[in-house]
């Protein structure tokens, strides 16, 4: 029979906080770090340069057909070779998943450019404007807009996906449960508590994100 008495504040504090701050940490730096990137390898697969075009596709391409836990797991056993020395469990899965998001976020941003009227494109050239400055001055701020749910939604994913640095020993969220039923000998009612913190938060996050997409919502394309 399930007993989750034992699960009081002292659990919270002494096993989950921890795993929860790194996991909301590495949640929003690897969301900035890729939105970051992301856009900046959009607007490389958008250029008219094929130098700048190809390398990005193949990167995006490539990362986003190996499973995330691959990624962590290779760049965790073989940075010590590239650099001599290992970087830590917790900085290894945050280089991770930057990387690994930048290639997702890429494909949500590239949507929202192009979605934006060419015209918007010549109207920037008309004023003397080139690619860059087009692009960070009338087509970024119009395309954030546009996929900011979007943008949201794939960081509540990202969130979720903070689980899989257990593969490499990090300290997160989920890890801070399973820590607690081995210690209290719960195992499962740890893993049933976890499972419904994970849940609260990511549907909670979603009625979010769809109370703001309906806020946000041009009228008439809704």
């Amino acid at each position: 029979m399930l007993d989750l008495s034992f699960f009081n504040w002292e659990i919270i504090s002494r096993f989950v906080a921890k795993g929860f701050f790194f996991s909301v940490q590495l949640t929003v730096i690897a969301m900035l770090g890729g939105i970051f990137f992301g856009t900046l390898l959009a607007m490389m697969r958008l250029s008219d340069w094929k130098w700048l075009e190809y390398p990005a596709a193949v990167y995006v391409n490539g990362m986003r057909s190996i499973p995330l836990v691959m990624v962590i797991l290779w760049f965790y056993l073989l940075s010590p070779f590239a650099i001599g020395r290992p970087i830590g469990a917790e900085l290894s899965a945050i280089i991770t998943f930057t990387a690994f998001e930048a290639a997702y976020f890429s494909e949500i941003m590239r949507a929202g450019i192009q979605s934006i009227p060419r015209g918007q494109v010549w109207a920037g050239q008309a004023l003397g404007l080139n690619y860059w400055q087009t692009m960070g001055t009338i087509v970024l701020p119009q395309a954030f807009r546009n996929m900011l749910p979007v943008l949201l939604t794939q960081t509540i994913i990202l969130f979720q996906d903070t689980s899989l640095v257990y593969a490499i020993g990090a300290y997160d969220l989920l890890k801070g449960f399973e820590s607690a039923g081995k210690n209290y000998g719960r195992p499962i009612e740890a893993y049933l508590l976890a499972a419904v913190v994970y849940f609260v938060i990511c549907f909670g996050l979603s009625y979010l994100v769809k109370r703001l997409q309906a806020r946000i919502a041009v009228p008439g394309k809704l």
